[in-house]
């Protein structure tokens, strides 16, 4: 095979130029690195001077190859739990190899532009565009713009349609793919669910198909009959007329291609090893320490949360197995520090003695274990307390709902008394800090809910005065976060509207004017960037339109505050003609097909449409681990099942 070129000589005389730096050199702890210049870190002499060559072939048999990339900066993209994880997977399936890219920040794309260097793999420093298929991660829905970023920089065309046989493959999966309409023209393909078994079955495909000279169309039509994978260029729009009779927005347009599309569940994921190999950076990130998963899923079912269904069943890793991994990972990686990671950690049936025998395995060796949120009750706090030891920060909790009647419609299984509790627990334990997490706009909510909020901090406040030495009340600090409803696809409340951001502003204002004590302090989430979210959440085909727009108006970074650009997305919509307050705001009855019907997380939608109406008449639904089954579906429908190490758990 023909060696590569690495574009490393054209990217060293840039460091100096440049913000953060150790963004681009690759060459971490067990990271790989190309066979020329630059080799784990280590600079090579080279015959050619600049240039250096990676031997593909000594890559992978074929050097059929895949870069991952996180649509975004090295700092927030190096700990993504699913970008390690496939990276990984790909290496270890034989026959191919995987490297990791990452979006440079604005001060070095603009000297990449300038200067002609495409993005670039930090293995081995070669362009995008040469693998043979690119991966992106759609982690959220402000990065929808930084995705078009990716490709442009890589030298890749914005449209499947636009793209050449020799152009890579390019592959969409995450969250947002659970309503990929938004992004569908980007994409040659979008992978529903997990990918553990998903990502090298599809890119086996790939290969075989690429050895058997195989068109690109031929190719998307052998893609689409791999399970969990969707081709959007096979599939038609229909109009909303015939959409709303047949409950589809797209038909498939080729034989074999499945009208509706399931995602993967990695079925042995409970039995799998928690030790995910990792690469340990040269500069801080964000969550900079070892993140061991301990357990996939949520049952608990709150109706307004798209992991809790994305990621049924609930699949707990033994004991055993996540204490071995924290050993191991701290032997290979040197961090002191450890997360136990999950949707809801203090859920793990055996979470007790998971940390009980960390401790003491750990004791007096300066390796802490941290839980990345609290259970808002008496055992969260235990919990945190038993892994904080001496060093305790602060303690955040999720009450969602300022009232007991708005926290029933959300199928939220707290009460105030659980606040007041773990804020009393928490304070005789030693903390100081704490913080409450709430949304407005949910449906149903009035200003009596709002009020609720700030009555609620102000409670918890005063709790925390009464629950600590009168001599250390001054450090008591109290912060809630207020953040926009987005209604979320495959939810509950897909089809309720958003609020608008003229009325979001009120809202919050209606919960600051009712907070006493100025140790409380209010931050909320801009109400226009989470109208973008709803729109890109809501959807169909039609917004990726908007989103091209947009970024050729000058969006890119939009979950950063200081980079979201307003007007260009207000251009973009005036532009392409789309309404952006009918999609964010528009509320539908629950037999109104959404964009999204021709995908599946597994519940299905008759559960969905039961749990909204529950949810107005203020009915809870029981977590299906501890309790009757909620027939949402997903266990029979995907052929899974929920996976607990311990049924008498403290839950």
């Amino acid at each position: 095979m023909a060696a590569t070129n690495c574009v490393w000589g054209d990217i060293e005389p840039l460091l100096p130029l440049v913000e953060r730096p150790s963004r681009y050199i690759g060459g971490e702890w067990v990271a790989g690195a190309c066979e020329g210049e630059r080799c784990a870190g280590v600079e090579r002499e080279t015959d050619e001077g600049a240039a250096c060559t990676v031997d593909r072939e000594a890559r992978g048999q074929d050097g059929f190859s895949f870069c991952m990339i996180y649509p975004d900066t090295y700092e927030l993209g190096q700990p993504n739990q699913a970008l390690r994880i496939l990276v990984n997977v790909v290496n270890a399936a034989g026959g191919m190899h995987a490297e990791r890219a990452f979006l440079p920040a604005v001060d070095m794309i603009g000297l990449m532009r300038e200067r002609g260097i495409p993005l670039f793999s930090l293995e081995s420093f070669r362009p995008v565009r040469d693998f043979d298929v690119v991966g992106i991660t759609m982690p959220h829905e402000l990065a929808a713009t930084n995705v078009l970023e990716v490709l442009d920089l890589a030298g890749i065309p914005l449209r499947a349609q636009d793209r050449a046989q020799e152009d890579p493959i390019v592959v969409g999966g995450g969250p947002c793919a659970l309503n990929p309409e938004p992004y569908a023209p980007f994409f040659d393909a979008i992978t529903i669910g997990e990918g553990e078994e998903a990502t090298p079955e599809l890119l086996r495909c790939i290969r075989e198909a690429r050895r058997r000279g195989a068109s690109r169309d031929e190719i998307l039509l052998a893609m689409a009959k791999v399970p969990g994978t969707y081709v959007p260029s096979l599939y038609d729009p229909v109009p909303e007329d015939e959409a709303q009779k047949e409950g589809r927005w797209v038909k498939p347009s080729a034989e074999g291609v499945p009208e509706v599309v399931f995602k993967r569940v990695f079925e042995g994921f409970a039995e799998s090893d928690a030790w995910e190999p990792m690469t340990v950076p040269y500069m801080e990130i964000v969550h900079d320490r070892l993140n061991v998963e301990i357990l996939r899923g949520c049952a608990r079912g709150c109706r307004f949360c798209q992991a809790g269904m994305m990621y049924r069943p609930v699949r707990e890793r033994s004991a055993d197995d996540i204490v071995s991994a924290v050993r191991r990972g701290i032997e290979q990686t040197g961090y002191e520090e450890v997360s136990l990671t999950s949707l809801s950690s203090t859920d793990h049936s055996q979470i007790r003695e998971i940390l009980t025998r960390l401790n003491a395995e750990f004791a007096d060796s300066g390796v802490r274990v941290s839980i990345p949120s609290q259970r808002l009750d008496s055992f969260g706090v235990d919990m945190a307390t038993l892994v904080a030891g001496r060093k305790k920060g602060g303690l955040t909790f999720a009450p969602e709902a300022g009232t007991q009647r708005l926290r029933d419609v959300i199928n939220k299984n707290v009460t105030k008394d659980d606040l007041m509790a773990a804020a009393h627990d928490a304070m005789e334990a030693g903390w100081r800090r704490m913080k409450l997490y709430f949304m407005i706009g949910l449906p149903t909510e009035t200003d009596e809910d709002l009020v609720g909020i700030a009555e609620m901090a102000n409670e918890a406040y005063e709790e925390m005065k009464a629950s600590t030495p009168a001599d250390q009340r001054g450090s008591l600090r109290l912060g809630i976060s207020v953040n926009v409803f987005v209604p979320k696809s495959q939810t509950p409340f897909q089809w309720d509207g958003q609020i608008s951001p003229d009325e979001a502003a009120r809202r919050v204002a209606v919960i600051r004017q009712n907070l006493r004590y100025r140790a409380i302090t209010l931050s909320y989430h801009a109400p226009k960037t989470s109208l973008v979210e709803a729109v890109m959440s809501r959807g169909g085909r039609e917004v990726a339109d908007v989103v091209e727009a947009a970024w050729r108006n000058g969006a890119r970074f939009d979950a950063w505050t200081e980079l979201f650009d307003e007007q260009a997305w207000a251009a973009a919509f005036n532009e392409t003609g789309v309404d952006a307050q009918a999609i964010a705001e528009t509320s539908y009855d629950s037999s109104h097909a959404m964009p999204w019907a021709h995908i599946s997380c597994g519940a299905d939608e008759g559960f969905l449409a039961r749990e909204r109406e529950l949810a107005y008449q203020g009915v809870t639904t029981e977590d299906c681990t501890f309790g009757d089954c909620s027939l949402c579906g997903v266990c029979p429908s995907l052929r899974v099942a929920n996976v607990l190490q311990d049924v008498r758990g403290v839950r």
